[in-house]
């Protein structure tokens, strides 16, 4: 069994050595890759990198030329592995290779995915009240009952990630993309450690984004094959309260002779009738693109079932 991985790195300079040899040391009975992501250090991070891979044939190196961010670095250290279990830690030493065992034991109960869980975390309030909301919110939003949704230390089936393409801010949300694909996920606690060098790399502006992609993975994961249904549903709810606003005014116009010219309500009641139909017109335009989409994917799949038949 070989492992990978999958570290992507912003000025760390002070552990990645420290971070290498704690790996080296608990998985010496596999064969394996290091794959680390510079996402454009300023510090020597890089220069240490180029060392490590000097040093040790397995220990492979990527590099940004600019902080493109930690789901870019993600997304291309998954289309460089190619171990049977592929790892995802932080460099900067929190997480515990201690625990590496953990996880490939429960990787063969079945499950595609494993994620960990820092039952008790060492980092400021500032950063543990806010994940506990993120995460009571994520769990709500999604099917997937997790305690720990953005932990950083995840194993994951090699075929899991070759289905996975993440961007923005979705490596939080990489369990709940995984769990729609049909695959396994299971969470187990992990010994989370304090960080000892550098600080957080992590501003305010993450929620905003966090909340923004939140939105982004419930549409795809919920939507993605009937936007109709989502969209419909909205226009639904815009266009018969307008319409009830209609039948009011109506009612007031016809049987009582009140004047509407000056009303704010009928202004309302057909904004809202607009909206209603506008939302509704984007799930067809939806529609029609998919089936546009599948009816390509057949014709694709149809050819190479032709090949193979040759």
């Amino acid at each position: 069994m070989k492992l990978s991985f999958v570290i992507p790195v912003f000025n760390e300079q002070n552990s990645l050595k420290q971070l290498y040899s704690e790996i080296i040391e608990n998985i010496k009975n596999y064969e394996y890759e290091i794959i680390f992501i510079d996402d454009g250090s300023t510090d020597e991070s890089y220069g240490i990198l180029q060392k490590l891979a000097v040093e040790d044939k397995n220990v492979k190196l990527i590099k940004f030329r600019k902080n493109f961010g930690k789901s870019a670095g993600l997304n291309v250290g998954f289309q460089a592995a190619d171990g049977d279990i592929v790892f995802t830690m932080d460099a900067d030493l929190q997480d515990d290779p201690k625990e590496i065992e953990k996880f490939i034991k429960k990787l063969n109960e079945g499950y595609d995915m494993v994620t960990g869980w820092k039952v008790k975390r060492h980092d400021p309030i500032s950063k543990t009240w806010p994940s506990k909301l993120y995460n009571k919110v994520t769990s709500n939003t999604f099917k997937l009952k997790l305690h720990d949704y953005n932990c950083g230390f995840k194993a994951y089936k090699k075929e899991v990630i070759k289905e996975l393409d993440i961007y923005g801010e979705m490596h939080r949300y990489i369990p709940a993309l995984a769990d729609s694909l049909g695959f396994k996920v299971a969470e187990i606690p992990v010994h989370h450690r304090k960080r000892e060098f550098g600080k957080t790399k992590y501003g305010s502006e993450r929620y905003l984004r966090g909340f923004l992609d939140l939105l982004t993975v419930k549409l795809v994961t919920g939507y993605i094959h009937s936007p109709l249904y989502l969209f419909g549903r909205i226009g639904f709810v815009f266009g018969i309260v307008g319409f009830i606003i209609a039948i009011y005014l109506s009612i007031m116009k016809l049987g009582f002779g009140v004047a509407l010219y000056n009303r704010p309500l009928l202004y309302l009641g057909t904004l809202l009738m607009i909206i209603g139909l506008q939302f509704f017109s984007i799930g067809l335009l939806g529609e029609l693109i998919i089936n546009r989409n599948r009816e390509g994917n057949k014709k694709k799949n149809i050819s190479i079932a032709k090949k193979i038949n040759l």
